[in-house]
């Protein structure tokens, strides 16, 4: 058949220009194409040249993007256009056909029209981003001479009365229009950028965070198309795969996301509500919140209702699809088309176009597309409303922490727990409230809708579905509350569990040498069984939550097709069936989410609650006193205020003001006056109750001087700092602060003073979680000099050359543990380097032995504070520095008792004098004993060399671990990484599994392919029985008689009655099946949490001590709290919803490729995007999720860092650093989360478009198979709503495979832990060969001993003999690392002994089983350790002894009177870690302990290293009474404690060096233990 423009028809030629030109049709079909070349001519070159200069691997800089006004409508209006070209071309297709000849004007313009209109989308967005406006005068052009030409056209139609009738009038005119608007908008940029026609074009900037090159968030700033499908993303994600994305990539977020922008924007509508007339009125958060984020949500919801609008598309177009295919099959195919000709062509009536099922399919493709983009947007605007306004609240409740009275801490009205809730849990139930709020008010529309729809289908026996449906969802509302309740149940079982966890392996060694792992095992795994109790009852809801989620849409259709049966006494038709089928798995997800959103929506109000009360609580006073213009007056620091918990309130609050008349004070010559820092006068300050804590306060803090404030425990001397820093309530009288002097010429230094803060160290050391520099510095500049005088002063260099990284080392709540002594020398070390005028030093002598103490004394207090003239008040109980001090405050009670120098108290006060005469006297002689080799730093240094001692070994180990599983850094080679990363853990999920048990595994794949199957027959039965069902109505009745019409009839009916029953057998097989398979997979992942758990336990529990040395504990608590957590709650759910996903749409597939072969076709290319799809999305979201994860820690530190160290701040003045810090952290957590989620929504956006490419291509199969005589109709409307449910499950099968994929890190990491060696425990011997009595005597013979920690490492002793008798007192010194402990351990078998035995009382102790040694055997370690509980449980856990022995064991111990005097005497409470005691009496404890086991041999391994004199006394006396008739080995700190001893034994690095009687040993003046015992005179 020819071609030609205007077509060959014989009796017509379509050239003839008789009635005028611009009557002939296809002449104005021609002039219609001019501006369609006009423009592609133009463009193309322009194209071209531009493309060519800029070649494309040089992207422009994303600074240049910048939207033209009306940009969005710009990209709408083109799009509509496109797809009006596509109709008008199908028309002309359609209209052609009818045609005897070819012409081509019918649809060439339209085609033209569409390359046209995609032209001016890439030529406008690229005039867009190189900023050359003039350019645009080209489309201007073009959209004016368009809207000409087809308004001339459709002029002429109206003139030969084509009407709306006519499919083509009614494309022509809306074309017209959209060249209109399209012309118009062009308007609006040439009037608003003036760049053509006006004389001055408008200059325009990017916006500014388009300049910043940090910024990598595009979202807002892309264009519409790359906005709607994430492909700004591209990169990012696909990169991820040569690098993991790291916190460089992803930048910084734009202004208008940032934390500061969004607080300031709520900070203002929350301010707003305080009207003038009632100032007090609590703002409405709910109101502020809407105020604020109100726009986005409503935005978000508008995409919402469109998506589900356009969702109800789906089914109405099955319908359509099926009917009309129902009557082609049937051959009712509608009458003989009438043949409208105007201008010599066919013109289609408007009424066909619904009738086309192509047009169908093609409507239900771009419905879809459209319905998923608007869900995605929907989901993206709420969540990044949901994240700023995260980040808005997170600044609200940090700014609120800074001013908050430090009395309501310190007083327990607000704890530092409440706090943190506020922080992780409260801000985030608010964020996820607002992603699921749209949900709220779409839901109830989207219902009632589909209930509609539903009726208009089948009338009432839908709606009785329909009831059931919304009859079950207050059942998944009640399900769901009974979760959340489980849950906390749950979580009350396991931080139980956790903290028994924590407190066997903090005191793993003491259990292990007194053999008791077994005991403490089981108390953690009762806790264990309870809380598995509370989990199985959480498995069960949670499996009836899927359950009914599974079984509700097949008991609706069941429900909807007896009924119908019952009313219209025959089946559905394939139309209405499968129509309500889709209908019914839309209503489905609403009602089922309805219950989750319901249940957040009642959280977010408890949480809403909390924040409005934590904004409301008391606040600090204002202290711009400090700046030393003004005294304050009482009014000021009435404001509520407070103190860190260091203050000391056990003393009740007494006062004792009779007791001593008040000293008569000095009369201040004025030139005093003037020096004075700080002066309190007649000042009264309480700690929120209004009894005074400190009363008739008159005191003055010298200039430039050293003060010093003395008195006994709890008399208020850390208050009186608190409260000169104004953290106290003050009741009456005023703190003033002199200004310093401006003229500073005497310092030379490099940076001025900080004229108001105050250097401060408290008494309860607080960290940063920092470098060790970081804490030191503060915030301050780094000057070398100084830092160094510092650190010398604070004698650190030793205790920093230790730590693994130098003064780099992270410490403070994350980092490392340091002791005591060192965390405080940190904090006073922080005070001297900070360059304030004036020190306070709370107490900083409290944890630090007597050398460090003189020698921070001399070096930093008089010589590094005192040389600067800085102003120093020292807190101290070291009454031997008073002759130091130039002023000093003797305080009792809450009141000064004198304030003077030393000299004015000497002559005044006698009696006060004397009294401290004999203190320091004491204190003088502890200070000649303390002087060994072994101090209690020393101690500190050691256990922290032994954390790192070989932690280096095992992370060697660790590394080499690592490295098998993640690809090196520099290996850039693109296939190994790609494959490394993308790889799904096979491996760990079966290890995961086969713990579950196989029978269990067995069961619940069987259940989930049975089910899968049943579900498919019950539709493919639908399928099978409506279209009988449309094949039988469609016979034509012949005009028989009416028996014949009866008997079919009644043929019918029981064909009609079979299919019902195996319709109805089936749903209620389906319906067993759900419940089945939701409880197997949910008892699956129980019974692995089960073992997992035990196996770990046993295997930690029973680990070699040296397993412990190396791995931090950290990590070992870890594997137990946030790994057995994934393990029990989140990977079953995972499990379930990747398994039913995949089956679902593997199902689907299946289904559609049977019914349409031609199907598979199509399949293979998308299968093929698919696994790229879901290949990158993995790598880049666990990269993500990762970072997401690790930069919310920080943030929840900082947050806890803040409200425990909040006077340190307060007094440094270091508030706006600390806000600075905690922005960016919010900032950079919320980048990572925006990130995570733009990632979802990309994997979404392309997994929704491959859906819906799926559902067009299963209609367009089946449609082309009919021709063939395929499928029937049934089978079709089959094919498509099993379509239309892989677009639903196909994001989750990627989103549930990386979630796994995260998850199973944890029981890898688990499973790392299982394969430690355990010790063995069973020995050569068998326990019943042992003696009871055993050992007897306590003889020990060491015989050429050799002993290591590792096979890896040296020994660390070598040969060593020795003999000891019965009954023999035995001392062991050396320096620190000689090999003491170590030999101890060696007693227990403990230790690796590789050569060589010791024998004890004839048995060689390493055949014997380990817990029979180490059972027989008793140690007291050098730190005291208690565990929670009773004091029964502490001395006797195995409880074999009677109240008799133990309380024998507390008389000797000296401990009897005090549990006495405690309520419950034997049964009173001890806490965690024995807080409840003092250091002294915990070591006594042990010593009763150790007492209780009635062993003929005692360990003491330097039992007296943490406790004072008098306690020492003690044990030694006992010692040597009790156990008078036992062997005592004493491994000495004090060389002193064994010069009773009947035998000692020095040793030098792993040697023994001299072996005698100490008098023997005394003699050698040259001996080792001789210079010891020198030393220590």
């Amino acid at each position: 058949m020819a071609l030609s423009f205007c077509g060959n028809d014989v009796n017509k030629s379509g050239y003839s220009v008789d009635d005028g030109m611009l009557n002939n049709g296809c002449f104005v079909d021609a002039l219609n194409l001019v501006p369609h070349v006009f423009l592609l001519f133009i463009t193309f070159p322009i194209l071209f040249i531009g493309w060519g200069s800029q070649s494309s691997k040089v992207q422009i800089h994303h600074n240049t993007w910048l939207h033209f006004p009306g940009h969005n409508l710009r990209w709408i209006l083109t799009f509509s256009l496109l797809f009006v070209h596509v109709c008008e071309f199908a028309e002309g297709v359609v209209s052609n056909k009818m045609m005897d000849t070819n012409h081509l004007h019918l649809f060439m313009p339209a085609f033209m029209g569409f390359v046209a209109a995609t032209t001016s989308v890439v030529y406008y967005h690229n005039i867009e981003t190189s900023n050359f406006p003039k350019l645009l005068l080209v489309l201007f052009i073009y959209w004016v001479l368009a809207f000409i030409t087809k308004s001339i056209k459709l002029w002429k139609f109206a003139m030969y009365k084509v009407g709306m009738r006519h499919l083509r009038f009614c494309i022509t005119a809306l074309l017209v229009l959209l060249y209109g608007l399209l012309m118009a908008v062009e308007i609006n940029v040439i009037r608003i950028r003036k760049y053509v026609f006006f004389a001055n074009p408008q200059k325009v900037k990017p916006p500014e965070d388009l300049q910043d090159l940090g910024v990598r968030f595009l979202q807002p700033f892309v264009n519409l198309l790359s906005k709607a499908t994430y492909w700004w993303m591209n990169p990012l994600i696909i990169g991820a795969h040569k690098r993991p994305i790291e916190l460089k990539k992803i930048g910084k977020l734009p202004i208008a996301m940032r934390a500061l922008t969004n607080y300031l924007r709520l900070k203002d509508a929350y301010e707003d509500q305080r009207t003038a007339e009632n100032p007090e009125r609590a703002p409405s958060i709910w109101r502020s919140m809407y105020r604020a984020f109100g726009r986005p949500i409503l935005l978000s919801s508008t995409f919402r209702y469109l998506a589900d609008l356009l969702g109800f598309a789906g089914p109405l177009c099955i319908s359509g699809i099926v009917k009309n295919l129902t009557l082609e099959e049937s051959g009712d195919a509608a009458p003989d088309k009438i043949r409208d000709t105007y201008f010599d062509v066919h013109f289609m009536p408007s009424s066909e176009l619904l009738l086309n099922t192509s047009v169908l399919a093609v409507l239900l493709f771009l419905a879809l597309v459209l319905q998923r983009t608007f869900l995605q947007a929907s989901y993206y605007v709420t969540i990044e409303t949901g994240i700023n306004l995260r980040g808005a609240l997170l600044a609200m409740i940090y700014n609120k922490i800074l001013r908050l009275s430090t009395s309501n801490m310190s007083m327990g009205e607000m704890t530092l727990g409440q706090i943190n809730n506020l922080v992780a849990i409260e801000t985030n139930q608010l964020m996820w409230f607002l992603f699921l709020c749209p949900n709220l008010w779409a839901m109830p529309v989207q219902i009632v809708m589909g209930v509609i729809l539903l009726y208009c289908l089948l009338g009432w026996s839908a709606v009785v579905g329909a009831s059931v449906i919304v009859l079950l969802a207050p059942v998944q509302y009640l399900i769901a509350t009974k979760l959340a309740d489980m849950q906390k149940s749950t979580l009350e079982h396991s931080t139980d569990r956790l903290k028994k966890t924590s407190e066997i392996l903090k005191g793993i060694k003491l259990l292990k040498l007194y053999a008791w792992e077994n005991i403490f095992c089981d108390s953690v795994e009762e806790t264990r069984g309870k809380e598995l109790t509370s989990l199985k009852t959480f498995a069960f809801y949670t499996s009836m939550s899927i359950f009914m989620n599974a079984a509700i849409p097949i008991a609706a259709v069941l429900a909807t097709f007896v009924m119908h049966y019952f009313i219209t006494k025959s089946g559905p038709s394939p139309a209405e069936a499968f129509a309500t089928l889709a209908l019914f798995n839309i209503l489905v997800t609403p009602l089922f989410l309805l219950s989750t959103v319901v249940r957040f929506a009642v959280k977010a109000l408890i949480s809403v609650q909390k924040l409005g009360e934590f904004l409301q609580s008391d606040e600090i006073g204002d202290d711009s006193w400090r700046n030393g213009e003004m005294s304050v007056p009482s009014e000021a620091a009435k404001k509520h205020s407070g103190a860190t918990k260091a203050i000391n309130r056990k003393r009740p609050l007494r006062y004792q003001m009779d007791n001593y008349e008040q000293p008569s004070r000095r009369q201040m010559r004025p030139s005093e006056t003037e020096d004075v820092a700080v002066k309190v006068s007649g000042g009264c300050f309480t700690w929120g109750s209004n009894l005074p804590t400190l009363a008739d306060i008159n005191i003055r803090i010298p200039t430039g001087q050293l003060t010093m404030i003395v008195g006994q425990v709890g008399c208020g001397k850390s208050s009186l700092l608190l409260a000169m820093l104004g953290e106290m309530q003050s009741i009456s009288g005023r703190v003033h602060w002199s200004k310093p002097p401006d003229s500073e010429t005497f310092r030379q230094e490099t940076f001025s003073r900080n004229r108001y803060s105050v250097a401060y160290a408290t008494q309860k050391s607080w960290l940063l979680n920092a470098t060790v520099e970081d804490n030191i510095t503060f915030g301050s500049p780094f000057n070398k000099q100084r830092y160094k005088a510092v650190i010398d002063a604070c004698s650190l260099q030793l205790d920093i050359d230790l730590l693994p990284f130098g003064d780099q080392t992270e410490i403070g709540e994350r980092g490392i543990n340091l002791s005591g002594g060192q965390r405080q020398r940190i904090c006073v070390a922080r005070a001297l380097y900070q360059n304030t005028n004036i020190v306070f030093l709370d107490d900083p002598f409290s944890a630090l032995d007597i050398h460090l103490s003189d020698h921070l004394m001399q070096e930093g207090i008089l010589k590094f504070l005192q040389d600067d003239k800085r102003t120093v008040v020292l807190v101290t109980h070291k009454l031997q520095y008073l002759i130091h001090a130039d002023w000093i405050i003797a305080m009792k009670d809450g009141s000064v008792l004198r304030e003077g120098t030393l000299k004015d108290i000497q002559t005044h006060d006698v009696e006060l004098y004397d009294h401290w005469k004999t203190l320091m006297n004491r204190q003088d002689q502890e200070l000649e004993k303390d002087i060994e080799q072994d101090s209690q730093t020393t101690l500190e240094r050691k256990t922290l060399r032994r954390a790192f001692y070989s932690r280096d070994a095992k992370n060697q180990a660790d590394d080499e671990d690592e490295e098998e599983e993640e690809e090196e850094e520099d290996e850039d080679n693109l296939s190994t990484t790609t494959s490394r990363r993308s790889k799904v853990p096979w491996k760990v999920c079966w290890c995961y599994l086969s713990s579950g048990g196989f029978f269990m595994v067995f069961l619940m794949m069987a259940c989930k392919l049975l089910k899968h199957s049943v579900i498919m027959a019950i539709d493919y039965w639908l399928a099978i029985w409506t279209s009988n069902h449309s094949n039988r109505t469609a016979v034509p009745s012949a005009n028989g008689t009416c028996e014949v019409i009866e008997g079919r009839r009644s043929a019918v009916d029981s064909e009609d009655s079979f299919y019902l029953t195996v319709f109805m057998v089936l749903c209620a097989a389906g319906i067993t099946l759900c419940l089945v398979t939701s409880l197997t997979v949910e008892f699956l992942g129980l019974s692995a949490a089960t073992n997992l758990h035990h196996n770990l336990l046993n295997k930690i529990i029973h680990a070699p001590l040296r397993f412990f040395d190396i791995t931090p504990l950290g990590q070992i608590l870890n594997r137990f709290s946030a790994d057995t957590n994934i393990i029990d709650q989140h990977i079953p759910p995972t499990l379930e919803s990747l398994t039913r996903s995949t089956l679902l749409c593997l199902s689907a597939i299946g289904v559609i490729s049977t019914i349409t072969p031609y199907f598979i076709v199509a399949l293979v290319p998308l299968a093929v995007a698919f696994y790229f799809i879901q290949k990158y999305f993995r790598v880049a979201s666990k990269d993500l999720q990762d970072l997401d994860d690790s930069t919310q820690l920080p943030l929840l530190c900082h947050f806890s860092e803040t409200a425990e160290g909040l006077t340190t701040i307060r007094a440094f003045r270091h508030e706006a650093r600390f806000k600075q810090r905690m922005l960016e952290l919010t900032d950079t957590n919320n980048t990572a989360y925006l990130f995570l989620s733009a990632a979802n929504r990309w994997l979404e956006v392309r997994t929704d478009y491959l859906g819906a490419v799926i559902v067009l291509a299963a209609a367009g199969a089946s449609i082309w198979g009919l021709d063939c005589g395929q499928p029937s109709a049934g089978q079709v409307g089959l094919a498509l709503t099993y379509a239309l449910t892989v677009t639903n499950y196909l994001n989750w099968v990627v989103r549930n495979l990386a979630d796994l994929e995260v998850q199973m890190a944890a029981v890898k990491k688990v499973n790392s832990f299982l394969n430690t060696e355990s010790e063995n425990y069973e020995g050569s011997m068998d326990a019943s060969q042992v003696p009871e009595t055993w050992p007897r005597d306590g003889e020990i013979k060491i015989q050429d001993l050799c002993v290591r920690y590792d096979p890896l490492l040296k020994p660390v002793l070598k040969h060593v003999n020795a003999f000891i008798q019965p009954g023999q007192k035995v001392g062991i010194c050396g320096r620190t690392g000689s090999g003491k402990s170590s030999l101890s351990l060696a007693f227990f078998n403990m230790v690796d002994i590789f050569e060589g035995k010791i024998i004890i009382d004839g048995i060689d102790i390493c055949k014997l089983p380990l817990q029979t040694l180490r059972s027989r055997l008793s140690i007291i370690l050098q730190d005291p350790i208690l565990f929670s509980g009773s004091i029964r449980f502490n001395l006797d856990p195995e409880q074999t002894c009677n109240d008799e022995r133990l309380w024998e064991a507390l008389e000797i111990a000296q401990l009897k009177n005090m549990v006495k005097a405690l309520p419950g005497g034997l049964d009173a409470v001890v806490t965690e870690g024995g807080e409840n005691f003092s250091v002294g009496q915990r070591q006594l404890f042990c010593l009763a302990r150790a007492f209780v086991r009635k062993s003929s041999i005692l360990i003491m391994d330097e039992a007296t290293a943490s406790i004072d004199m008098a306690t020492e006394n003690i044990l030694q006396k006992v010692v040597m009474t009790a156990f008078a008739d036992r062997t005592v080995v004493t491994i000495a700190h004090r060389v002193y404690t064994i010069l009773t001893a009947d035998l000692v034994i020095v040793m030098k690095r792993g040697n023994i060096l001299e072996y005698d009687k100490p008098e023997t040993l005394l003699e050698r003046e040259d001996g080792l233990f001789a210079s010891f015992v020198k030393a220590d005179m």
